[in-house]
């Protein structure tokens, strides 16, 4: 999603009684994944919103009046694991087809396609897995522009041997005699290979052909969009009420507290609790970046006291997590309540909290349930305010970026809520260890972030193990100490 430059500190308050967009999709051209159980669905949706372009992922059974009221330019069928020809496969409902909108099958989303229109498609005596070449032998209008041979990234067993009458076979591969085809007249379009992954040098062009010049999306989706279209729809959630947010210094907190603070101003006041867990000067980056730079109204509790009494004589990983976890909502609680009866709380919920949860409103198939979405109690007395519940972790970045967030913060990588307490492996938690670890973590990412690696690695950390201790020469002597 490309960041470009825009004022957004001053985003102007909405005038009474003006008209907002009711969801995000509303404010922006849409082209919709329609997920038919592939490795790469998430994936897809993601390249498409860095095209420029809005996307959502949804189950290939959502309602075709769901579509419909949601008028996307496009929809994009996705890849999935079954064979077309298996009892209980994916079938591609004629009605999307009929829906008179472009639409891009891709691998499975291809095959489905297919068999739908009355092509030829059948199980291979050799899959195509991995890296091929790709022999365009007419361009037309998906892939124009485009090299002769070219590489692509394929993943499937069942093969394509005869487009369906009416469509144009555009390209092959040593294994897939139509790897891509498309009719103009009707907006069908696809493609065997998976343009969304980086092993297909010019996926992303053929993607942004589909989006810009098929489906006619804007590209108009970008940091700086989505920034203030936050802005004005937290003004209009929140009016004049009071809100509060849990700030533990991850970049999803930091993002939607920022963003919210953009909103509303002091309306907002964030409480921050150092259970004492925390990596080393952490708690003095969050506290200086928000009270002292940014001058968001904030709560700062030293509770390592309470939690380090709370976790003595604990080793059980499990344990640790409930006594951390319980005892971090009873210090938000109590903080909350010395309040002046704040209505609304904030909530770093991402988009891809969203889909695992099978949260979507689409009946997608529950994965696990977030804590960010399943984990609240029945008898929360906030409504919620959740600022990044349509964005990928990459655009909560981009986001942060253009609020100016410190780059500390912005590519902090993820933390677990109960901190170094569960990097303390079979051994008690106490200031001794807390200490050797935040040190040994932070040589660590020092050495890491000077080699220029820090962006590169998702996680990156030590581990303490409680108990155990072993020989070691230091200084020409002898010493016994943790490993």
């Amino acid at each position: 999603m490309e960041a470009r430059p825009a004022s957004i500190a001053n985003v102007p308050a909405p005038e009474a009684g003006a008209a907002e967009p009711a969801a995000t999709a509303a404010a922006h051209d849409e082209v919709l994944v329609l997920d038919f159980g592939g490795q790469y669905s998430q994936l897809i949706a993601r390249r498409v919103r860095e095209c420029g372009v809005f996307s959502e992922l949804l189950p290939h059974t959502v309602p075709i009046e769901e579509i419909e009221r949601r008028g996307p330019r496009g929809l994009i069928l996705s890849g999935g694991p079954a064979s077309v020809y298996a009892d209980g496969a994916p079938v591609l409902r004629p009605e999307l087809l009929a829906l008179d909108i472009p639409v891009l099958g891709i691998c499975y989303g291809m095959q489905a396609m297919v068999r739908g229109l009355g092509g030829r498609v059948e199980s291979a005596e050799v899959g195509e897995f991995g890296r091929s070449r790709l022999t365009v032998h007419e361009s037309g209008r998906l892939l124009a522009g485009l090299p002769a041979d070219q590489a692509c990234w394929m993943s499937h067993r069942d093969t394509v041997y005869e487009a369906p009458p009416g469509m144009t076979a555009l390209a092959s591969s040593s294994e897939s005699p139509v790897a891509a085809f498309e009719d103009t007249e009707r907006g069908l379009y696809g493609i065997q290979f998976h343009p969304e992954v980086v092993h297909t040098p010019y996926g992303t062009q053929i993607l942004t052909r589909f989006l810009k010049d098929i489906a006619g999306a804007a590209m108009d989706w970008n940091a700086a969009s989505v920034a203030e279209e936050q802005i004005r729809r937290i003004r209009e959630q929140v009016g004049d009420g009071q809100v509060i947010c849990g700030l533990s210094g991850g970049v999803d907190s930091s993002v939607a507290a920022l963003l919210v603070h953009r909103a509303i101003g002091d309306q907002l006041t964030c409480i921050f609790v150092d259970h004492g867990l925390m990596r080393k000067n952490e708690g003095d980056q969050v506290v200086a970046a928000f009270r002292d730079y940014f001058k968001v109204p904030l709560v700062a509790v030293d509770a390592e006291d309470r939690f380090l009494d709370k976790l003595a004589g604990v080793t059980e990983p499990e344990a640790k997590r409930k006594i951390i976890g319980n005892e971090f909502i009873r210090v938000f609680e109590e903080e909350a309540a010395k309040l002046s009866d704040p209505r609304y709380l904030v909530q770093g919920t991402l988009y891809s909290d969203v889909i695992e949860s099978g949260g979507d409103g689409s009946g997608a198939a529950t994965i696990k349930s977030h804590h960010n979405v399943g984990g609240l109690p029945e008898d929360l007395r906030f409504e919620l305010v959740e600022p990044l519940r349509a964005l990928f972790k990459d655009e909560v970045r981009q986001v942060g970026i253009e609020l100016g967030l410190p780059e500390r913060l912005v590519w902090r990588q993820p933390f677990p809520g109960p901190g170094l307490g569960i990097r303390i492996v079979g051994g008690e938690v106490n200031r001794e260890r807390l200490e050797i670890l935040r040190d040994a973590d932070y040589v660590l990412q020092d050495e890491i972030r000077g080699a220029g690696l820090y962006r590169d690695l998702w996680q990156s950390f030590c581990v303490l193990p409680g108990d155990l201790r072993t020989v070691g020469v230091q200084g020409d002597e002898r010493t016994y100490g943790y490993v």
